[in-house]
């Protein structure tokens, strides 16, 4: 009987985590779990000898996008949530393995501005960048920037011959 109990609270914590589809606070937070999602497995998914490579001179390499995205992930959910918060200088990291785990602790600690996120707070001001942006405005522009370089990596895996998460079945 125990076992059934903590089956069912576990499942009932599962299902209070996953965002309301049907709201605009849910949906947005929703998009934002595929986008990071997706940046989380590119980056899982590519080798750690190609988290140098670049197409050419002039741009980021693979990890450094992905370490960017992480970084940036402290910038804007910070400002979502009222904090002026620095990402950890992912960008400069070298490893996958360090790369990976910023990934992942960025998105949790997004994970916690997204989660604040309601339909009745989504207009709030918050200070970002030179003025001001609704909270929502502010994890929109989260999300469309962590997917803007989620097509990046996308490239670099394609031109590594690997199919990339969001193309995968």
């Amino acid at each position: 009987m125990r076992i059934l109990v903590a089956l069912l609270a576990l499942s009932g914590l599962a299902l209070a985590q996953t965002p309301d589809m049907k709201t605009v606070s849910g949906s947005t937070a929703g998009l934002y779990q595929m986008a990071i999602g997706n940046v989380i497995k590119a980056a899982e998914a590519m080798p750690e000898a190609d988290f140098s490579f670049k197409p050419v001179a002039t741009v980021r390499s693979f990890g450094e996008i992905a370490g960017h995205v992480a970084d940036a992930q402290y910038v804007f959910c910070g400002a979502a949530k009222g904090e002026q918060k620095a990402g950890p200088g992912a960008e400069k990291m070298k490893s996958k393995a360090e790369i990976v785990a910023a990934l992942k602790s960025a998105k949790s600690y997004c994970d916690t501005a997204y989660g604040m996120l309601t339909d009745a707070n989504a207009g709030d001001a918050m200070k970002f960048m030179r003025g001001e942006r609704a909270r929502i405005g502010v994890l929109e522009f989260n999300t469309v920037h962590t997917y803007e370089h989620y097509g990046n990596l996308v490239t670099y895996m394609r031109i590594k011959g690997l199919v990339p998460p969001s193309s995968q079945r």
